[in-house]
């Protein structure tokens, strides 16, 4: 899960060209913008070999910051191979071991930062790291561009299942897993190479064989779909402001909708519901029928951020500063914090929790960076910023011990 810097800032609200670009990314015409955005990268990142900075005091503990009140000094900070488009699934942490997008595909070792294995080609620009139920499989679009579906062992590196669509579909993107499937969204071809439409099909996640597919509808879009599984759900979003509930059985659709807004970033499932922010409201519908539950508003020209789920809690800020935790069976508001805004600070947009504190990550801004939160009241504790100017987005994610700020093409880690 989210993410100082110099003259790059974008204003509150607004979706950053970043994300815009890694969401409109498909598996296969990113290829070329792939590698053009790689160029620009690796022109203007800080490179060079990764360096601990001296800590001001002892490392604190959860989250407590310094004495002085700054943010901790990280464990350790590395220079990487990263290629993100500032989603929240391109850092994963699992297994002793964190892992950014970006070819090669490189596991670090958490504690230490010291590289455990390395996959030549192994991710797909702008495409997810998908963890399997308990963390077991990390499942990847082939990085070669063969229409394979791959999934390897997050603490070695060695592969351990394998699946292709078929030859009449062009490069298969995993959109999400659950405990015996893999649902994948690939372009169907036509005689002459082009497609026009798309297809979304389950993976058995033991054998690699076909389970269901469906042809989405004429006029949606291989790209910029976010999904999750819950249950007998399998619940997506997409640039076409579709909000859509399959069954993950059958493949079957059980209900479809337009959306008030158009998604960029990812929505949240919770028990029976699925909760979505649609711009000044954030409102949840049944998974079963598609009705509205509840709704939060948020104040006059300010919109909702990408919200996170996290111990039974959602947290959501808003482009007004505002940081909320709300009850998400009920909608009903649990605190409501202004700390952001009276300190200047940058919007987050993508939370981990250790303990007591609230990890956020922000986009590209000075006054961004990893926010530390006091989880129960939305204090403002400390704000890390690598002040590298660097112009991605900051991403996070946590072992439980440690969190990972991933903010370009250095990670940094940051006791937890």
């Amino acid at each position: 899960m989210s993410k100082g810097f110099a003259g790059h800032g974008i204003t509150a609200g607004r979706t950053s060209r970043r994300r815009i670009l890694r969401l409109a990314g498909g598996a296969f015409t990113m290829t070329a913008l792939g590698a053009g955005l790689t160029g620009c990268e690796d022109e203007l990142a800080t490179g060079g070999a990764g360096s601990t900075p001296p800590p001001r005091t002892a490392s604190p503990e959860d989250g407590k910051g310094t004495e002085d009140g700054k943010a901790p000094a990280p464990l350790w900070t590395k220079s990487t191979s990263a290629q993100t488009y500032g989603d929240n699934d391109e850092l994963v942490a699992v297994d002793g071991v964190v892992i950014a997008s970006g070819d090669p595909l490189a596991a670090l070792d958490g504690a230490t930062g010291a590289e455990r294995w390395s996959l030549p080609g192994g991710a797909v620009p702008g495409a997810p790291l998908l963890l399997g139920a308990g963390g077991s499989t990390l499942y990847l679009a082939s990085g070669k561009y063969d229409g394979n579906v791959i999934g390897y062992a997050p603490a070695s590196g060695k592969e351990t299942w394998r699946s292709h669509l078929g030859k009449e579909y062009r490069q298969p993107r995993p959109v999400a897993v659950d405990g015996t499937q893999v649902y994948v969204i690939a372009e169907i071809l036509e005689a002459d190479g082009s497609s026009r439409t798309n297809v979304i099909a389950a993976l058995n996640s033991s054998t690699g064989k076909l389970a269901w597919k469906e042809q989405r509808d004429l006029g949606t879009e291989q790209n910029g779909v976010h999904a999750a599984v819950q249950g007998r759900y399998l619940v997506y979003t997409d640039f076409k402001k579709n909000l859509t509930v399959r069954d993950t059985a059958t493949g079957k659709q059980v209900w479809t909708q337009k959306t008030t807004k158009t998604s960029y970033g990812p929505f949240v499932v919770h028990q029976d519901l699925v909760i979505v922010p649609q711009g000044q409201r954030l409102q949840a519908f049944a998974l079963s029928d598609g009705s509205e539950k509840w709704s939060v508003e948020a104040e006059q020209f300010t919109t909702f951020r990408e919200p996170t789920i996290l111990d039974d809690v959602l947290y959501i800020a808003d482009s007004g500063r505002t940081l909320r935790a709300v009850e998400p069976r009920t909608g009903k508001k649990v605190w409501q914090s202004t700390a952001l805004e009276d300190a200047g600070a940058q919007v987050p947009r993508q939370f981990v929790r250790v303990g007591s504190t609230l990890y956020g990550a922000t986009d590209l801004d000075k006054q961004g960076g990893v926010h530390a939160i006091d989880a129960k009241t939305g204090a403002l504790r400390w704000t890390f910023n690598d002040e590298s100017g660097d112009f991605h987005s900051w991403l996070v994610a946590t072992d439980g011990k440690h969190v990972f700020a991933l903010h370009g093409k250095k990670l940094h880690a940051l006791p937890g």
